[in-house]
């Protein structure tokens, strides 16, 4: 088939619903992505394999040339959910107005992989001293499954890694890292008129509450990185349900949670610290207390700032290497020993919200700082 248009390439991806969501009503396969680019880029002579990661969630990986060494360009496929009454046009379709492009992954970031394929046109022509591989992964936006899954079958491996995240075009060589967590405790119900009829969750998590804030205090005291904007620790209590009538004593409670750690903070040992804080509750409050992750921790992710992607991209880009509080993929792909960075044309101020949109005036700068990365590390 022709490839289409860089506009048509856009508008393709972003035809084609790929939520991924810890809600199962809301989640979706992404296999349809991924088999579009498998076609286009198989088109353009990659070898390209569908790696099933749980069922109907794909990694696709794109190799072009071999050998050691090399360059990984990489994204994810997957959305998160939208509402698209809260929408002025079509989640799902391209909109062109006010110099941008609108539509459902235009930023965060399916767009990418357009943007990556018009790069490297003009270069196909040329021999490849090292190979230049396209990694298009599921399920970011809700467990990283994807990422996790190419971590643990080791590859794909390569000198440098770039994940084309939204960062404004800014080199990212630091995040925080994502910690979600849920503490559920189970006491008894009774009669309020009489507190020894049960043993209140409730209180027990008032209790929890109090632990983890403690926590937090001291972690903020103890880690500090000036070069994140919030520069300590952050941990938010997010959500939190039990009891059912203010005349009965609680009898469960649930707290769910979100840790970011900053680079050289372990996920297991501030699991371990929380766990040990919140043992001695369930003895004091005669109740059953369970602590466990929602999902798998994401890493903190911090790249050498003397390294050779780091150099190369900040002297392509223009732009000093920062760090930023979300979290990418970035870590598992460095557990691979690849040199990795962030780097993409999106503003992460307009991702995850209605109107998400791509500014024209960001893709051609973002194709010459591709074709320099590849012409470094491939050509």
């Amino acid at each position: 088939m022709s490839l289409p248009s860089l506009k048509d390439r856009f508008a393709h991806l972003l035809a084609l619903p790929s939520v991924s969501c810890t809600q199962a009503t809301l989640d979706q396969s992404n296999r349809p992505v991924v088999e579009l680019l498998a076609n286009w880029l198989s088109d353009l002579g990659f070898a390209c394999k569908l790696q099933e990661v749980t069922p109907g969630k794909f990694n696709l990986l794109a190799s072009l040339g071999s050998g050691p060494g090399g360059l990984v360009l990489a994204g994810h496929t997957d959305t998160v959910p939208y509402d698209e009454s809260l929408w002025k046009s079509d989640p799902l379709r391209l909109d062109e107005r006010d110099g941008r492009w609108y539509g459902l992954g235009s930023c965060d970031m399916k767009g990418f992989f357009a943007i990556v394929i018009e790069a490297l046109l003009p270069l196909l022509d040329q021999p490849l001293r090292q190979p230049l591989l396209i990694l298009a992964t599921c399920d970011e936006e809700s467990s990283m499954s994807g990422a996790r899954a190419l971590a643990a079958a080791g590859k794909p491996l390569a000198r440098a890694a770039v994940i084309g995240e939204p960062t404004g075009l800014r080199p990212i060589r630091l995040h925080k890292g994502v910690m979600m967590e849920r503490i559920e405790i189970h006491g008894q119900s009774g009669h309020s008129s009489d507190p020894r009829l049960g043993h209140s969750a409730l209180e027990a998590m008032h209790a929890a509450i109090g632990e983890l804030l403690a926590l937090r205090a001291q972690w903020q005291t103890e880690f500090n990185n000036p070069q994140f904007g919030v520069p300590q620790p952050t941990l938010n209590l997010g959500c939190i349900h039990g009891g059912d009538n203010p005349n009965r004593i609680c009898g469960q409670c649930a707290l769910e949670f979100d840790l970011r750690p900053l680079p050289g903070m372990d996920p297991e040992a501030l699991r371990r610290a929380i766990g040990e804080r919140l043992q001695p509750l369930a003895e004091r409050f005669s109740v059953r207390l369970d602590y466990h992750p929602l999902f798998p921790a994401v890493p903190p992710f911090e790249q050498g700032a003397d390294s050779e992607l780091v150099r190369l991209a900040e002297r392509l880009s223009g732009h000093s290497a920062e760090a930023v509080a979300f979290g990418t993929e970035a870590p598992y792909l460095q557990q691979l020993g690849c040199e990795t960075l962030v780097l993409g044309p999106g503003d992460i101020a307009c991702a995850h919200q209605p109107d998400e949109h791509l500014d024209l005036a960001r893709i051609p700068p973002t194709v010459e700082l591709l074709r320099g990365l590849i012409k470094h590390y491939c050509l």
